[in-house]
Order: C-alpha cells, then sequence, then structure tokens
C-alpha cells in the first residue's frame, strides 16, 4: 500500500497501485500551485483514510480547463484528487511511502520561467503532451 498526505495529515489517502508515470508541468499555473511534480493514478486504486472533506477545489479560469485540489487546512496542493475521470494527475509530493519512479515528461515548456534548468531527458512539450 501507498501511503499519501498533506503537511498538516488531515487529508490522507492510500493508493492499490504505483503512479503510472510521472511528469513536470512547466506552467505557470502550476507553478504557483507548487504541483509541478505529478503522478498519474488510477481513481480505482485510491482509497480515502480521511480528510476527503478537507479538500478544497480551485476552479480554473480559460485558457486553464483542470481543476486544482488543496487541503483546507495548510494549503497543500493536492492535484486533482478529486477527479472523477479513471486516471489523473496528483501532486507527486504529497506521497509519503518511497517510490521507483523517473520523470516521463515535461509539460508547457514554453512557459518555463528562464531561472529554471531542466535536469533529465525526458521529452519535452510546448503544452500539453502529444503521443508521438
Amino acid at each position: 500500500m501507498i501511503e499519501g498526505s498533506c503537511c498538516c495529515g488531515a487529508v490522507r489517502f492510500e493508493l492499490a497501485n504505483p503512479p503510472s508515470m510521472m511528469g513536470m508541468c512547466h506552467c505557470s499555473r502550476c507553478r504557483k500551485v507548487g504541483a509541478s511534480a505529478m503522478v498519474f493514478i488510477k481513481k480505482a486504486d485510491l482509497t480515502w483514510v480521511s480528510g476527503r472533506d478537507n479538500v478544497a477545489v480551485y476552479a480554473p479560469e480559460a485558457p486553464y480547463k483542470y481543476a486544482r485540489c488543496f487541503c483546507k487546512t495548510c494549503g497543500t496542493s493536492l492535484g486533482e484528487i478529486l477527479s472523477e475521470e479513471d486516471s489523473f494527475p496528483i501532486s507527486a509530493h504529497t506521497l509519503d511511502t518511497p517510490l521507483e519512479i523517473t520523470n516521463t515528461f515535461h509539460e508547457f515548456v514554453a512557459e518555463k520561467p528562464t531561472w529554471s534548468q531542466i535536469g533529465d531527458d525526458a521529452k519535452q512539450f510546448d503544452g500539453h503532451p502529444t503521443a508521438s
């Protein structure tokens, strides 16, 4: 079982299986909410231990379309943990159990600030990843 939580511990969850992949988003929105490192999980693998009712949702304004979730108490970014999709990203930083996973891609590199340096060979996309 893979355990995850927010900074204050009010939100706790478990994953039955490891995330399928990891990606880094460089868009200004993800950078501002501290959710650039994302892992993709299956909804069926997610079990709430506590605090589901302590999750707030920030609805985006155009051109963004994905809602972002946060702990109401400490503000920890939780990615899209309340998504109704079969698979969705959550913040990699919420995982408490060590995992063997490496970054697969970088998205929105066109919005990356000049001071940020990409230090791996993962695929890079100006926007959302495309099949190649």
